[in-house]
């Protein structure tokens, strides 16, 4: 999951950490310069525990918030059920229409690629 440097700020504030120590703790430059949160050896969050879910819910990246409306999950019904086998969260809660999924897609800076047809549920 990218993250931004205000996202690190809020971050690092939640753990009691300060911004530099958090980064050395929890994430990665990736190529291009963007930095990332790393993942476990299972290539899960590192804030992601299967007991119970999200450890900084309330404070999760935007990445995290748009998920799985991103254009490479929402291109097709056959992604889309790929990704709900791992999510938990996913084709549960509210329907959302494709107006909302594009908002939600374009917050993130991903594009849909293609005008999502019908709803999908909301994880």
């Amino acid at each position: 999951m990218r993250v931004s440097d205000a996202e690190i700020v809020r971050l690092s504030r939640r753990l009691a950490l300060d911004d530099l120590e958090f980064r050395a703790m929890y994430t990665r430059r990736l190529r291009g310069g963007d930095v990332s949160l790393r993942e476990t050896r299972e290539k899960a969050c590192v804030f992601y525990d299967p007991a119970v879910g999200c450890r900084v819910h309330s404070d999760r990246p935007l990445q995290c918030r748009s998920w799985p409306f991103w254009s490479a999950v929402v291109h097709s019904p056959e992604r889309w059920a790929e990704e709900a086998q791992n999510c938990p969260g996913m084709n549960r809660g509210p329907r959302r229409d494709a107006g909302h999924i594009a908002r939600t897609a374009e917050r993130d800076g991903t594009s849909m690629g293609r005008t999502a047809q019908g709803s999908l549920r909301r994880r």
